[in-house]
């Protein structure tokens, strides 16, 4: 469909499927016309397979009968994280395109079309949740030659659950960036929230190894369940531990696009 076709059909009201649909095209054909932020997207995942796994190689007999490191193997326990990992960079770059296209005027144009403010908000989202699941196909193809030992159901259910986290994320931070307007505060909010959210998820290490005190703190982020259900998922365990990544995941999801259409709501009226 063309751009025309695309804008026509925005400006008469198209419904939410339909013009959520054209929103995500539009996001993609973007995307795909800044090839360089698609190669550094994939570069941090890969960089720390090929860099950062290795120094872990020591820690197998530490991490036998950890949950996702089944015989002390690092790669099976360490990419699990890694793709929590991309999947939260995926989605933290919203903030950065919805104040990128505040500034060129879109959202001004978005003012006065009757497009659903949830399938404007939806184009970024499912589009990071698909800018995901794309590059960690290869992220984790380049792992398997690694010996990431591959369970493809349990594989496509992480791909599930981590779109899910990634969609949830790119919601939060495109509605924190249509509110802040500024790219430095937008900057401050993401650098705060970045460091202790990632830190207390165990992508690099299970949260088991530290302080029981550090343990309990880490049960307030959602991102520590996704990362444990990854983990089992990856391991070939559809169990407990996988079905309450699930539920925290959609309990997020849902919450993060009840605020931000809100936000939308008022900010594209």
């Amino acid at each position: 469909m063309s751009s025309a076709t695309s804008i026509n059909a925005l400006t008469r009201g198209a419904g939410l499927v339909t013009a959520t649909r054209l929103l995500v095209a539009r996001q993609l054909r973007y995307m795909l016309r800044q090839p360089v932020w698609l190669a550094s997207g994939l570069m941090t995942p890969l960089l720390y397979l090929a860099l950062f796994s290795p120094l872990l190689s020591g820690l197998g007999g530490a991490l036998a009968g950890t949950p996702g490191y089944a015989g002390g193997s690092v790669i099976d326990g360490f990419m699990p994280g890694l793709l929590v990992l991309f999947a939260f960079g995926t989605g933290m770059g919203a903030g950065w395109t919805v104040i990128g296209e505040l500034n060129s005027g879109v959202i001004e144009r978005f003012r006065v079309s009757p497009v659903s403010r949830l399938a404007i908000l939806l184009g970024t989202t499912v589009k990071d949740a698909v800018m995901f699941i794309v590059p960690a196909i290869i992220v984790v193809a380049v792992a398997a030659v690694f010996g990431f030992d591959v369970h493809p159901a349990g594989l496509l259910l992480t791909f599930v659950l981590l779109a899910g986290l990634a969609a949830a994320i790119s919601t939060f931070s495109a509605a924190v960036g249509l509110k802040m307007k500024v790219i430095g505060s937008l900057a401050a909010v993401i650098t705060g929230l970045q460091l202790p959210l990632t830190l207390l998820s165990g992508v690099l290490l299970p949260m088991s190894l530290g302080p029981k005190w550090l343990s309990v703190l880490a049960h307030i982020n959602p991102m520590y369940y996704a990362t444990d259900a990854a983990r089992h998922l990856c391991a070939g365990q559809l169990d407990v531990t996988a079905w309450l990544g699930f539920g925290v995941v959609a309990a997020v999801l849902a919450l993060a696009l009840w605020w931000g259409t809100r936000v939308y709501s008022r900010a594209v009226a």
